[in-house]
């Protein structure tokens, strides 16, 4: 492991920071998609047990911040409100998480790529976006097993977590929240639970730690750009960033076969 690492060079370490510098820019406008972002571009670079764990620490730091960003006392509401999401998902991420060094690397991405394309065509196209038994806790307790399943081998909780927000009329400004209260539970929780995988262990933990200041600066920048959009360009932003992640992930799939 150290090796790969090693291996990088002084222009290899330059694109890490800007993945994650990127990657910091798209979660600030839309709230989500820093984990696809990473795993996609960090995957290409490393294995994508690599790529996970390198994600874990800048996903957690930022998601405080995201969360935090209109005070503890909103955050706080939202996950009393949320509570049945983030319970459900965290049993599904604990177990789903110890199949990441059995999984084929060819079906983790088309795993999580496939239903986030459709997922994702769909809105584009027009159509209402509605959820497995409907907005209330059936759907909730849905879309957080989804988003807890494919969380704990990929960190990827945003394509189940944005349709159940979508669902149920959200603001951008409550959902930007939201997204933060529910990605950074669960983000501690994939820590966790990578950790006990050994994914997560002290030679990946310098890649992860690297990326935490430049996912933070692109934070910044995404947050200056979010505040001057409205609802509309911010739901259409939000699906054309999950449509080109999923595509993506689908290539990588297909080829790895």
């Amino acid at each position: 492991m150290d090796g790969v690492l090693l291996q990088f060079g002084l222009v290899g370490w330059g694109v890490l920071l800007t993945v994650g510098l990127g990657a910091g820019i798209v979660k600030g406008v839309v709230g989500f998609a820093m984990p696809m972002v990473m795993i996609s571009a960090l995957g290409s670079m490393v294995s994508p047990e690599v790529a996970l764990a390198g994600l874990i620490v800048p996903t957690v730091v930022t998601n405080v911040w995201q969360a935090l960003r209109q005070g503890i006392g909103a955050a706080w509401d939202s996950i009393r409100r949320f509570r049945l999401f983030l319970l459900v998902g965290f049993v599904l991420l604990m177990g789903s998480a110890q199949l990441v060094p059995y999984l084929p690397k060819s079906l983790m991405s088309l795993m999580i790529g496939l239903p986030v394309a459709l997922y994702a065509g769909w809105g584009l196209s027009g159509r209402p976006l509605t959820l497995p038994g409907g907005a209330g806790r059936r759907g909730e307790a849905s879309m957080g097993a989804l988003a807890g399943f494919f969380a704990g081998f990929s960190g990827v909780w945003g394509p189940p977590t944005v349709a159940m927000l979508t669902a149920r009329g959200t603001d951008m400004q409550e959902q930007m929240r939201v997204q933060g209260v529910i990605y950074g539970l669960g983000s501690l929780a994939l820590a966790g639970a990578h950790v006990v995988s050994g994914v997560l262990n002290t030679a990946t933990l310098t890649l992860s730690v690297s990326l935490v200041l430049p996912s933070l600066a692109g934070l910044w920048i995404g947050f200056r750009i979010q505040d001057r959009i409205d609802q509309r360009t911010f739901r259409k932003l939000t699906l054309l960033v999950l449509l080109i992640a999923g595509l993506n992930l689908i290539r990588r799939g297909v080829l790895a076969i």
